[in-house]
């Protein structure tokens, strides 16, 4: 079968060829679609990356949509069920997180993940996995379906973000989002449907973000508003924002960091001023990343709640197989790049 392989830390190394197909795992899946993402384009840039062992070269792709062809009994499934893969595996010793179901949040770092570190991703024409590491998805969604592993993150993003907020009296009313990429407004839409206000802060003026935060009833932003957000979704990695971010929070604000910038970006803080304004305004600033199934499964109930026709218009290039190459090319606008395996 067809899979899009690489090299990991050689750049341009990137091809669509004949590998074997993998044996073992119960649950057998058709490909229909991957998502590419940031961290598509810097494994194919051989910033990092890990083939499984024994290896030379890694399957890419870690947001998958597939249909089942095969499926055991009792395993929840069923041919023809549209389903995605959980990305991240648990550490083999496991650590005590792993060990609860939360291989998110790994504490010894020997994790696995798919498309990305050590296991092969979902961007072959099949792919098989185990009946914990893959999640149904509803067929309203369509290709949209697609966008479940960067909803998963916002998800899990949501769920820390309320558990802390849960340490005192808490009753959020405004939300900022820095960045209107994939998770940016992953994190917006779960705002909205929390009932809040959301603002979001991009730099973009024209093309397609400005539309898509205003068809989420949220207000689009080009520059840091004056108003003090209770939460802040941190989505752009860049330590300008972050560091606006923190600052520009209210007292008792929660700011998430989900984004990362380039690590040779040289960036100081005045630690002082920072430590001050958190101690004495009892501000949170916390990172996240990846989900468990868990996640998961709140972010499958989020994109059923969204608007399907906004979810579509996030969509914003559909590439086929054929042309594989232009898919991992960033071009102006671009917010969800897809690749079709099949139409």
């Amino acid at each position: 079968m067809r899979a899009l392989t690489i090299e990991p830390r050689r750049p341009g190394s990137l091809r669509l060829e004949e590998v074997e197909e993998a044996s073992g795992p119960a649950i057998r899946v058709r490909t229909l679609a991957i998502g590419v993402c940031g961290t598509d384009r810097e494994l194919v840039a051989g910033e990092y990356g890990e083939a499984p062992p024994g290896r030379d070269r890694l399957v890419l792709g870690h947001e998958s949509l597939g249909r089942v062809i095969e499926a055991p009994r009792g395993s929840g499934l069923q041919t023809g069920d549209l389903v995605a893969g959980i990305v991240r595996h648990p550490d083999p010793v496991p650590c005590a997180n792993c060990a609860l179901g939360e291989p998110d949040m790994c504490r010894n770092g020997r994790y696995t993940e798919r498309g990305i570190k050590q296991l092969d991703g979902f961007g072959a024409e099949r792919w098989a996995a185990d009946a914990g590491f893959v999640v149904k998805v509803s067929p309203v969604l369509g290709l949209a379906g697609v966008l479940l592993e960067p909803a998963s993150v916002l998800a899990k993003a949501w769920e820390h973000i309320e558990r802390i907020g849960l340490r005192s009296r808490w009753a959020p009313r405004r939300v900022l989002v820095t960045g209107a990429g994939p998770v940016g407004l992953m994190g917006a839409m779960m705002g909205v449907q929390r009932g809040l206000e959301v603002h979001v802060l991009d730099r973009n003026e024209d093309g397609p973000k400005p539309a898509l935060v205003r068809g989420l009833g949220a207000r689009h932003h080009l520059k840091f508003p004056a108003f003090e957000p209770d939460i802040v979704i941190e989505a752009t990695g860049a330590p300008g924002v972050i560091a606006q971010a923190v600052a520009g929070s209210a007292p008792g604000g929660i700011v998430c960091l989900t984004g990362l910038g380039a690590a040779a970006h040289a960036a100081s803080f005045d630690v002082a001023t920072l430590n001050q304004s958190m101690v004495l305004e009892n501000r949170v600033v916390f990172g996240t990343v990846n989900a468990n199934r868990r996640h998961y499964h709140e972010a499958a109930k989020a994109l059923e709640r969204a608007d399907r026709g906004w979810l579509e218009r996030l969509i914003t290039r559909k590439v086929p197989l054929e042309g594989w190459r232009e898919a991992y090319e960033k071009r102006p606008h671009d917010v969800k790049t897809v690749l079709a395996f099949e139409d």
